[in-house]
């Protein structure tokens, strides 16, 4: 698996962050950096639908891609639970039954009080539907809201005919063991996986944010709040390491994502990144909301192994 911002053959997974269509695209504004992200394997890529006309799915060798939405409903977690029982009805019983990443998008992820805030409540139908296999470990995982309170829940996820290493961050609490504090279901991620294929190993880096434990850290500072996430990103790549024999660090970066929720904070970032020495070409700012009111940005990525 490699990841590009220009492919040279059909991908697998294929964001594009201007110009795709739901479910492809996440609904969140894209700010600066890499228009695109594809996912390519060595493997050709089959393009199909799963019967209903609602749910595309492109295969590749050991991978599968599917992509489903809804529109927004009052309550975000029957939506939620709907499209995930969805999801788990059609890669269950398929050459490619294991879920291995996930990206979740809709809009207006933190409107509501406590436990009534959206994004609560999306974990709540989520858990609903999924099975145990689900839950033992969970996938990598992003949650980010669209800008567009109207946006439609979209879920895209790559399967595979074997499962991924998860991995947990040592520095963080595993999110799906989080405190009642956090809502009455804890999200369903895990911090991580590492793929081995043809090209070697690749490690993906789900929604990583300025926590310590699981505690937010440095509200209000968006560039304290980069670094802290950046540590935790080190720390994630070192644990991949060692728990596939493999050596990530942050020169084998393919693909960044960059969520800001205040487009107003992208050349601070920008700076801070740059001043790491990352290259720009791979990284992605977007305008997206973090799923804790509290933060201001959160990263997500794609590492070769040395």
């Amino acid at each position: 698996m490699r990841v590009s911002a220009r492919p040279d053959r059909p991908a697998l997974l294929d964001f594009d962050f201007v110009e795709a269509a739901p479910p492809w695209r996440s609904g969140c504004t894209w700010l600066a950096g890499a228009r695109r992200e594809a996912w390519t394997t060595a493997a050709p890529v089959a393009v199909r639908d799963d019967g209903d006309g609602d749910r595309p799915r492109r295969e590749a060798g050991d991978w599968a891609a599917i992509a489903v939405h809804r529109a927004a409903d009052a309550d975000v977690a029957d939506a939620a639970q709907a499209l995930y029982a969805r999801l788990i009805a059609s890669v269950r019983p398929s050459a490619h039954p294991y879920l291995i990443r996930l990206w979740n998008f809709f809009g207006a992820i933190n409107a509501g009080e406590g436990d009534a805030e959206r994004y609560r409540r999306f974990c709540v139908g989520r858990n609903a539907a999924v099975d145990a296999m689900f839950r033992d470990p969970p996938p990598a995982a992003t949650a980010i809201g669209a800008p567009d309170a109207r946006a439609p829940l979209s879920v895209v996820a790559l399967c595979s005919t074997r499962p991924a290493i998860a991995l947990e961050n040592p520095r963080q609490t595993p999110a799906w063991q989080y405190p009642r504090e956090y809502g009455p279901v804890p999200p369903g991620f895990s911090r991580g996986a590492v793929l081995r294929d043809g090209d070697g190993a690749t490690l993906l880096a789900s929604g990583t944010a300025s926590i310590v434990g699981h505690v937010s850290q440095h509200r209000g500072d968006v560039v304290a709040q980069l670094d802290e996430s950046l540590a935790n990103l080190e720390v994630l790549l070192e644990e991949g390491g060692r728990r596939s024999g493999a050596r990530f660090d942050l020169e084998g970066l393919q693909a960044l994502r960059v969520y800001l929720r205040d487009p107003a904070t992208l050349p601070a970032v920008q700076a801070r990144l740059d001043g790491l020495g990352l290259p720009g070409e791979r990284i992605a700012f977007l305008h997206g909301e973090v799923c804790r009111v509290e933060l201001d940005v959160e990263i997500e990525g794609v590492f070769g192994a040395d």
